[in-house]
Parts: C-alpha cells; structure tokens; sequence
C-alpha cells in the first residue's frame, strides 16, 4: 500500500535559532535544511528543475503490479490503490534537487524555540480541500491524531510528536515529548492533511471505494476496482500558481493500470499500451528493449545517474524463526549466495554489490571504526562481536582467489558449530530439518532464487518458492509469516525517527510494521536513539556508521545489489526541464510537449 516517505530534514532551523541566543528564541522559516541552509531564498519563483510554462493536457498511462481493494491508504487493512498521495497536500513538500530541504505548501512558514521542544505552523489562508472549505488548524490536529491511531507506522514516526495545540484558525503548535530532537520540526512538516469535516460523517478505520475528498492538484477519477484508477488535475487547484507548484503536475490525468507481474507490465509498454517505465531488471535493460519502437525513436531509454542513498535489498531472514536465530547461522547464507555468478549471468553485469545499510552515501561504515564511532560503541563492546572492531564487514565473493566451494566448505563449519548435522544429505538439529520458504508475489526473483536454492541444497538445506497473490502476500507481511521475503529498507541522505520502526525491539513486536527482520537488540536500539538526537551532522554521520557496522556484523539480511542511475523509458513525446539531482520527478515535473 502507498505510504507517504517521510522527507528527513532537520538543522538549518536549529543553527538559524542558536546562532544568535540573545535574540528572539522563535524565528520563522520558509524553507528548512539538514544539511545547510536551503538552496533557494525566500520567495524563489519556482523550483530549478521545473518549467513554469510548461504546456497542461493529455493522459499519461503507468503500470502498477496486484490489486487494490481501498482508497484509504491511511490503515494497515487493505491494498490502498496507487497513486493516493496526489490528492493530499502536505504542510511542507521537498525540493527534489536538494538531498534535505522542504519548502511551505500549506505552511505559509514555521518557527520553533531555541529548544526545539516544540514547532509552530502558519497555515495559508488560501489552502483549500476540494470542496472549498479552508485547511484550519482542526485539520492539521485531527491528522496527526487519526494517522497515529490507525496505523502503526505512522505512530511510531509520530510516536515523539504528543499533540497539537491548535492556537488560532491558522496556527497549529506541535508539542514534543522531548526537547533538543533537531527531526522532529521536519517529520511533522511533511504530515498529509486530511479533511476533519469529510471524515466526521464516515469511518476512518474502514476501508472503501468511495473517492476520499482532499486538496492535492489531483482528485479520482474513473475507477476500475482493482484494475485501474485515474486522477483528474483539479483546474482550480488552490496552490496552483504557488511557487512550490507551478510549473509541475501538468497531465490532465494519470493513470494507473494494474498487471499480475512486472513482465507483463513491461510488454505493454513494448506494446504502446503505457508510457512511461522506471526499469529495475537488468534483463530487460540489457536485451528486453531491442525493438522497433526504441530503433524508430518513439519510445526513449535512458540510464540517469543520480545522487540518492540506494539502502539495503536483500533476502530478509525473519528472527521469530527458530533456524534463524543464531548468528553463524545467518552468515552462512550469506556464504552461500554467488552474487558474482549472479551478476555475471543473470544481470548482465549491471550491478554492484551492497554492503551498507546506508549504501551510496557518506553515512555508509567505510574501513575501520573512526575514533568517534569507537568512543560511542564502547559502552556495548562486550556485547559486539569482537572482529566489529578489529576487521573490515566484507560480503563474501567468488572472484579469484574466491571460490563458493571455499565458502560453502566455511558455510558447512559455521552451522555445525551453531550445532547443525547432516543426516542422510539433510540438514537436521534435534531432529528438525532445516527448510526455507522463500515467499514472492511475482516470478521475477525466481531466476535469482533458483541457482541460490542449489547452493542450499549442496548444504543440505531444503528450500521452496511459495507465490502467492498481492493480498496475501501484504497480509503475511503484517503478520510476520514467512521465513525469507525481498525487504528494500530504503535510506534517506538524512535518517531519523523512522529508524525505531525499521530495527527497533519496540516495533519488532508491532504488527504491520517495518522491522520485517524482527531485531530487537538494546545495542542498536541505543544507537537508533543516539542517531536521532545527534546535536549536528558530523555526530549523525558518526552513529549512522555505528548503526550500519552493527547490523551488517548481525547478518540480518542476504545482501543484494544496486546501481547508482534511474533506467527509464518513456514514450518520444513526454519530456521535463531537467533532471533532478535525488529523484526522477515523474509524474510531477514532466509534460506532453505535442
């Protein structure tokens, strides 16, 4: 289901306050920054990338994979269909040619005490739902209360924001459970603003096909239940001429159309029946756009390099089963899998191996620990593995003078002394084999599975492919029921609070949320919580190195690949401006230019 990501932003309001304490402690901002001040001064005309004249008009046809049931993509019941956040404005909405920084939408400006015990929103008198009725501050507080209470994600990256007090009709003041938490200002400015009027007279813990009411440029359309959906660019959008929109959101209609799997969705855009892809198999890229429509010129392709973080994909292991708890255990099927054989053969040589939780970003644990990482993992050195300290965390290869028959001789002593035996070529402890369900809703990762499962036989580990449907497969995730699912635990270039729900104990034990791997670890709680109150940027890149070597010396995952660029084809005639440094922009920032 659609989740609204987070933008991560933070210092620039706090540096802004302290570097003058002698002066007024509440100072107000337009735009916010982590990293710096914003790029773009007070009253800018538009965003860089954008082009202010772009032409409006015509429909534009994505793919999107299972089904949806709901047009509430605010509950944890449900498949939310796609595309649900163009109806909704948020208080603040981000430049994406900038790797943290937020400028005001329905937030005419914020200011917040030199503590940052709380942060105070004026809102524009001119932002509008749908309907026309006003966004007051009854909205911005009844979204904060019916997010945190309907969905469990939203409640823990809300989990430290404890109320909002609504100070007039267009001022809200959020109250913070701690001081000195520089995020906190930034996560609640990206808090989608929901109608209070509208929802009074319907149940919000329910899912439904009826189109919500909102106040984004676009509203539904036509509606093909768990087909398709359409959005329709609302003419008198309310902030349509605002800065921080114009130029952007210019097809008359967006269109999402669903397909049973990737492959299909590929081959009608080969077909003409889509018109724009964001690529992510590597076959495809390297052999599946050999046709008439890309010789000829009439569909486009091209591979965009850009500077965002890229995370960790991997298999997941889940922890709340019993073959997974042991850490040797874990490590070895990591020895099993041959990425190199991999990315020879199945990826064409596309990829780059990850090894960080933080890949492709300075936050990304680089060589030794640093003297500051050592002072902050010093309290839980008994608790750490020893080789944390003292070795390089490396994924294992089989380039020359790598073999896998090394690995595997290593992954074979590994499970023996985590007290696993071979019994009659199946690996058994205390009578109980060791099986893996590798649980998919898709067949592109069973090429990639396939080769690995005989890895795992050679170990005497059995495995099996289980697909199943879009539903079931989101309702065993809530769950936690499955041995090994593909987890991305995307990365911001700024992490925050939305940490806690990726590792944290708490959240291992909440249902529906994102610690799929089930850790619940007081040492990377600990450095969870110091990454988020670190005072500045240098001690945010301190505990995001800390954090990433503890979980990669965890072996929580079996870590995939990435690669560094958009892959994207799309028909001759859609086109932009420019293209962002972070995000590829689309639907927002392109145009028809017919």
């Amino acid at each position: 289901m659609p989740m609204w990501r987070p933008i991560l932003i933070g210092a620039w309001l706090l540096a802004s306050i302290a570097a003058s304490p002698a002066a007024a402690q509440i100072r107000e901002a337009q735009g916010l920054s982590l990293l710096d001040a914003p790029a773009l001064a007070r009253g800018f005309a538009h965003f860089p990338y954008v082009n202010p004249n772009a032409p409006k008009g015509g429909t534009v046809r994505i793919a999107a994979l299972g089904s949806f049931d709901s047009l509430n993509g605010f509950l944890i019941k449900g498949n939310a269909a796609e595309g649900l956040g163009l109806i909704y404005d948020t208080l603040m909405t981000p430049s994406l040619d900038e790797p943290a920084s937020v400028y005001g939408l329905i937030a005419h400006h914020v200011s917040a005490p030199a503590d940052l015990s709380s942060a105070t929103f004026v809102l524009r008198r001119a932002a509008r739902f749908h309907d026309g009725t006003p966004i007051t501050a009854d909205d911005v507080a009844f979204s904060l209360t019916a997010l945190k209470a309907h969905h469990p994600s939203y409640h823990a990256y809300y989990k430290d924001v404890v109320r909002a007090e609504i100070v007039s009709p267009h001022q809200v003041r959020f109250h913070f459970a701690e001081p000195n938490n520089r995020e906190l200002p930034f996560i609640i400015a990206q808090l989608p603003i929901l109608p209070k009027h509208y929802w009074a007279e319907r149940e919000f813990d329910k899912t439904t096909l009826e189109p919500p009411l909102g106040s984004g440029p676009y509203k539904i359309g036509a509606l093909n239940a768990g087909r398709s959906i359409s959005y329709e660019r609302v003419e008198d959008y309310w902030a349509r001429d605002l800065n921080v929109q114009r130029g952007q959101h210019n097809f008359d209609r967006i269109q999402y159309v669903y397909f049973g799997d990737g492959q299909i969705a590929f081959e009608a855009l080969k077909g003409g029946d889509l018109d724009f892809r964001h690529e992510n198999h590597s076959r495809n890229w390297a052999t599946g756009y050999e046709i008439d429509a890309v010789r000829n010129g009439s569909l486009k392709r091209k591979a965009i390099a850009h500077k965002q973080g890229t995370g960790m994909q991997g298999f997941v292991l889940n922890l709340r089963r019993p073959q997974f708890q042991d850490v040797r255990v874990r490590e070895a099927l990591n020895l099993a899998f041959d990425f190199e054989w991999s990315n020879r053969t199945l990826f064409h040589g596309a990829y780059i191996r990850t090894d960080s939780y933080f890949s492709n970003s300075e936050l990304a644990a680089r060589g030794l620990p640093s003297a500051a990482e050592r002072a902050l993992l010093a309290p839980w050195r008994a608790q750490l593995p020893p080789d944390l300290f003292t070795k390089v965390w490396r994924n294992p290869g089989t380039d020359a003078p790598q073999s896998l028959r090394a690995n595997l001789r290593r992954a074979a002593a590994l499970l023996k002394e985590a007290g696993w035996v071979v019994h009659e070529g199946q690996l058994q402890k205390n009578g109980a084999p060791f099986t893996i369900e590798f649980l998919l809703f898709g067949p592109a990762f069973e090429r990639i599975i396939a080769p690995y499962q005989r890895n795992l036989e050679r170990l005497g580990i059995r495995s099996s492919i289980r697909q199943v449907d879009a539903s079931q497969y989101q309702n065993r995730l809530r769950d936690y029921d499955f041995d090994v699912v593909i987890g991305l635990f995307g990365q911001s270039l700024s992490p925050g609070n939305e940490q806690r729900d990726f590792w944290s104990s708490a959240a291992a034990e909440r249902r529906g949320g994102r610690n799929l791997i089930g850790i619940a670890d007081p040492v990377v709680d600990a450095l969870v919580e110091e990454l988020i109150h670190a005072p500045n940027r240098a001690a945010l890149v301190t505990a995001a190195r800390a954090l990433d070597r503890v979980l990669l010396w965890g072996h929580y995952v079996v870590p995939h690949w990435h690669i560094a660029s958009f892959r994207l084809a799309w028909k001759r005639d859609l086109t932009y401006q420019s293209m962002p440094a972070y995000a590829h922009g689309f639907p927002a920032i392109w145009w028809w230019a017919r």
